[in-house]
């Protein structure tokens, strides 16, 4: 299986995107784009959720 080994752009750990997700196929399609792992992005959209109800 191929992947790319990506930095995170908010914790700045590097993380793995697998052939065949979405990630893969933005990152492969457009390398200079920040990209974030699934736990910081997980977090991020519960801060959105949290102040869209504020």
């Amino acid at each position: 299986m191929f992947y790319y080994e990506v930095l995170c752009f908010s914790c700045k750990k590097v993380f793995r995107v697998y052939e065949g997700t979405l990630k893969y196929k933005q990152f492969k399609e457009n390398r200079e784009s920040k990209y974030c792992c699934e736990e910081c992005s997980h977090q991020i959209r519960l801060e959105a959720i949290k102040n869209f109800f504020r």
